[in-house]
């Protein structure tokens, strides 16, 4: 049974407790909050939204912002660790330097920074009854990617394919004996997902019933969509395929896209 999705709330302030270096190119931060509460739900795998504050502001006046209902910069994030009797979280940050206020806020934050949280809602795909399964992430998906594979039965078959920028931003992911993972260097900053695509374009499609969980750069995502459903009839209720950002664009201006592109325009 799939989890129900939580409502959209008013952003919690929760703080830093931890922050580890886990590849050249990832940061992972463990937040924790005095409200057991806001944790309680998990959420691994599932997104969540983060309230940024400005470098320099204090705590006591982004409380008040958000109180007030002053939005700051917001961003979509994965929960890849939850430790609720803790009131922990982890959350993964591609480091994009200062290109971003996300990544800008992780790679200059300690013990102590804060940040507004809401969420986390459920893991996308929830519920599993494959004969093979299909995973493809780039490192803006990978924790979604790696919780899907996490959460995946121990007996499960498949194969996963996830695009890095260097070979040291591979990750320890407990996978089920049967899934392989297949972990693609990118070589092209220019075309974002084009290994994944062609990876899988080129391997032999899998026999019964397939369902996938593919995510990255929107022209990725839509190269795969079409591939799935038009080339190999895979039906839609077996298919999650997303796109997660779109080369050249922020996230406002890559949701501005995305609605656009539901609605025909």
């Amino acid at each position: 049974m799939k989890p129900t999705a939580r409502r959209a709330q008013n952003p919690d302030i929760v703080s830093v407790n931890r922050v580890h270096r886990l590849t050249p190119n990832m940061v992972r931060i463990t937040f924790s909050s005095e409200d057991m509460s806001v944790f309680s739900d998990g959420g691994v795998g599932g997104y969540c939204k983060l309230f940024l504050p400005q470098p320099d502001q204090t705590l006591t006046d982004f409380t008040a912002q958000i109180a007030r209902k002053d939005r700051p910069a917001v961003r979509t994030y994965t929960v890849r660790n939850s430790r609720p009797d803790l009131g922990e979280i982890d959350i993964d940050f591609v480091d994009h330097g200062d290109n971003g206020p996300a990544s800008a806020w992780a790679i200059n934050a300690t013990a102590g920074s804060f940040c507004g949280f809401a969420g986390a809602n459920p893991l996308k795909r929830a519920s599993f009854s494959a004969d093979h399964y299909l995973i493809a992430a780039d490192m803006s998906a990978l924790t979604m990617a790696a919780a899907t594979i996490e959460a995946l039965p121990r007996d499960a078959v498949g194969s996963a394919f996830f695009e890095i920028e260097t070979a040291a931003d591979k990750q320890d992911i407990d996978a089920p004996a049967g899934l392989e993972i297949h972990w693609l260097v990118s070589d092209n900053p220019a075309c974002p997902g084009a290994k994944i695509v062609a990876a899988i374009e080129e391997m032999d499609w899998p026999t019964g019933r397939v369902q996938t969980c593919f995510a990255g750069e929107s022209t990725m995502a839509r190269s795969l969509r079409l591939y799935a459903l038009k080339e190999k009839n895979l039906p839609r209720e077996d298919a999650y395929i997303s796109g997660y950002w779109k080369f050249g664009l922020v996230e406002d201006e890559h949701k501005a896209f995305k609605r656009s592109e539901a609605n025909g325009a």
